[in-house]
C-alpha cells in the first residue's frame, strides 16, 4: 500500500528528508547538515552538490526509520529556500560551483544602478516587489558583469529545490511561488514578464517554465531510483519556496487568515486575492492561488538572545528568562524598548539602533524582558496597516518557529493587534505543506481545501486579553513618536 508521502526540505542549514503519513502525522525526519560559505562580508554561497549529497544521504536514512518504507512511498515533493541561483548547462551541469543564495547581499550596487535608471514603484504592479539584492534577478545581474563565463555556458537557472528536482527526475521547471519573487515575473499573469526582462537584461534563455506547484514534474528516474534506494516511477511534485509550503501547512492558505513567524527576525503574512502594492510591502504568490503580502523585521527571538547574553551571561536558560518575563505587569511599568539591535532590513533607516525608554529606579529584570518582547510587538504593531492592504485585520494569526513557544509571547501579540493567535501542532509545517500536495496529487484528497482541513491541526488559542489590549493602544502613539524622533540620532551615532 502507498500509504507515505515523503518530503524533502532543501534548508540553509542542513537538508531534511521526512516520512508523512496520509493523515498529514510525520512518522520520521532526518537531516544533513551542510556549511554556508562566506567567502567576503555580505556574501553567503552553498555548492549546489552539498545540497544533493545531503538528499541522498538523509532519504537513504530516513528509509530506515520506516518499515518498508521505499515501497510505501505514494509521492515526492520537494520545498526550499528561495532565491538561490543555480546554472546548469544543457547536459545538467553545474557552470558554477557556488549558488549565491537569500541573504547574500553583494548585488546592492546591481539594485542601486537599476533603481536609479528605472521607476521601481511604477513598476509595482507588474512586480508586486521593490527591488532587493535577494531577488534572483540582480544575482543573475552581478554573475553576467563577474562571472561571466558561468552565464555563457548556462542554459538554465534554477532555485534550490528545484535543483533537487531536476536531479531526481532530469527535467527543469520553476514554481509560480517562487518566480512571484525573481523580480521577472508578471503578478497578474503569472507568466516571465518581457518589460521586465527587456529592463534587466536577464537572458530569457536562462528562465525555465513556470508551473503550478502541485503539478506532477516527472517520475523518479531509473538511475536516481537506484542510487537512492526507491522504485523508480515514484511521480515527484514541482513544489514550492520554504515559506510559502510553510504557509500552507499552517493552514494559512486564503483571506482572513495571517501567519507569525518569529525566529531570529519576524516575518509577518496576510493572505489576499490580489497582491498589496505598496513599497513598503513584499507579496509571495501563495500555492492555493492567493498572495500573501509580508513585511520582514530583524526583530525577533535575537532581541530575546542578546538579553539572555547581555543580562544573564548566557548562564540561564530560555525557559528561566521568559518566566522572569512573566512576573512584570502589562506595560512594562511604563517601560519601552525599541528592538533595532541589528537595524532595519527594510525602510529608510538601515542603521536604526535598539533602546530602552522610560527607565525608573523600580523598574527590575523582569519589567526589562517583558519590555523586550512588547517591543518586538509593538514594531511589528507600525508595519502592519501597509500589510492589512485596506482589509483589516484578519481573523486569526497563526504562529510559527521559536517565537510559538513562548505563551506570554503570544498573549502579548494577540493583545497588541487585537486577533486570535493559534499555534499548529505539528511546527514543521513546510513538511505538511509538501504532504497537502501530495494528498491531492496522489488523489487522496479532493483538493488543497479539504487536504488542509484534515491535515493541519491546531494547539491553543491566545486570545486578546481586554485590559492589555487597552493600554496596548494608550501605549502605541508614544511607541510610534519615540521611533520617529530617534531617527535624527543615527547618522550623527554612526559618526562617532
Amino acid at each position: 500500500m502507498r500509504d507515505l508521502y515523503l518530503a524533502i526540505d532543501v534548508g540553509t542549514g542542513s537538508i531534511r528528508a521526512a516520512l508523512v503519513d496520509l493523515t498529514g502525522r510525520i512518522i520520521a525526519i532526518c537531516h544533513k547538515e551542510h556549511e554556508q560559505i562566506v567567502p567576503l562580508h555580505g556574501w553567503s554561497e552553498q555548492r549546489p552538490q552539498d545540497w544533493w549529497d545531503g538528499t541522498i544521504a538523509s532519504v537513504q536514512d530516513v528509509l530506515t526509520k520506516v518499515d518498508n518504507a521505499a515501497n510505501r512511498i505514494a509521492c515526492i515533493c520537494t520545498c526550499g529556500q528561495m532565491h538561490g541561483s543555480v546554472l546548469i548547462d544543457d547536459d545538467g551541469n553545474l557552470t558554477r560551483a557556488e549558488a549565491l543564495l537569500w541573504n547574500d547581499k553583494r548585488t546592492q550596487p546591481q539594485v542601486d544602478a537599476f533603481a536609479a535608471r528605472a521607476q521601481p514603484t511604477d513598476l509595482l504592479p507588474v512586480t508586486a516587489n521593490m527591488p532587493a539584492p535577494a531577488w534572483p534577478a540582480f544575482k543573475l545581474l552581478w554573475l553576467m558583469e563577474n562571472d561571466p563565463a558561468a552565464i555563457d555556458k548556462a542554459s538554465t537557472i534554477l532555485m534550490p529545490k528545484d535543483w533537487i528536482n531536476y536531479k531526481l527526475t532530469g527535467e527543469r521547471a520553476q514554481d509560480f511561488t517562487e518566480a512571484s519573487m525573481s523580480y521577472l515575473m508578471d503578478s497578474k499573469t503569472k507568466t516571465w514578464s518581457e518589460q521586465l526582462i527587456e529592463l534587466t537584461g536577464i537572458p530569457k534563455r536562462l528562465l525555465p517554465e513556470i508551473k503550478n506547484p502541485g503539478d506532477v514534474l516527472g517520475p523518479l528516474s531509473d538511475s536516481t531510483a537506484s542510487h537512492i534506494g526507491l522504485p523508480s516511477g515514484i511521480p515527484v511534485l514541482v513544489g514550492a519556496g520554504d515559506y510559502p509550503m510553510a504557509l500552507l501547512g499552517s493552514g494559512v492558505s486564503k483571506p482572513g487568515f495571517g501567519s507569525d513567524v518569529t525566529g531570529t527576525s519576524s516575518i509577518i503574512t496576510f493572505i489576499h486575492n490580489a497582491p498589496v502594492i505598496n513599497p513598503e510591502v513584499s507579496n509571495v504568490a501563495t500555492i492555493e492561488g492567493n498572495w500573501g503580502s509580508l513585511t520582514l523585521l530583524d526583530a525577533g527571538g535575537d532581541a530575546v538572545r542578546w538579553a539572555r547574553r547581555a543580562f544573564h551571561g548566557n548562564r540561564r536558560d530560555y525557559a528561566e528568562v521568559a518566566e522572569l518575563a512573566t512576573q512584570a505587569e502589562a506595560g512594562s511599568d511604563g517601560l519601552f524598548f525599541l528592538p533595532y539591535l541589528s537595524g532595519e532590513r527594510f525602510g529608510k533607516h538601515s542603521n536604526s539602533r535598539a533602546q530602552f525608554f522610560g527607565l525608573k529606579a523600580t523598574h527590575d529584570l523582569p519589567d526589562l524582558h517583558r519590555a523586550i518582547l512588547e517591543g518586538v510587538a509593538f514594531s511589528v504593531r507600525l508595519k502592519i496597516d501597509a500589510v492589512e492592504g485596506g482589509a483589516g485585520r484578519p481573523d486569526r494569526i497563526v504562529a510559527a518557529s521559536g517565537g510559538a513557544k513562548s505563551e506570554l509571547w503570544l498573549a502579548i501579540k494577540a493583545s497588541m493587534y487585537g486577533v486570535p493567535y493559534q499555534v499548529p501542532e505539528e511546527l514543521e509545517c513546510g513538511v505538511v505543506g509538501a504532504a497537502i500536495l501530495m494528498a491531492v496529487a496522489s488523489g487522496n484528497k479532493s483538493d488543497i481545501e479539504d487536504a488542509t482541513r484534515s491535515m493541519v491541526r491546531y494547539g491553543q488559542q491566545f486570545k486578546p486579553i481586554p485590559d492589555w489590549s487597552e493600554l496596548y493602544d494608550k501605549m502605541m502613539p508614544v511607541y510610534a513618536d519615540l521611533y520617529q524622533s530617534s531617527q535624527q540620532f543615527y547618522d550623527r551615532i554612526d559618526a562617532l
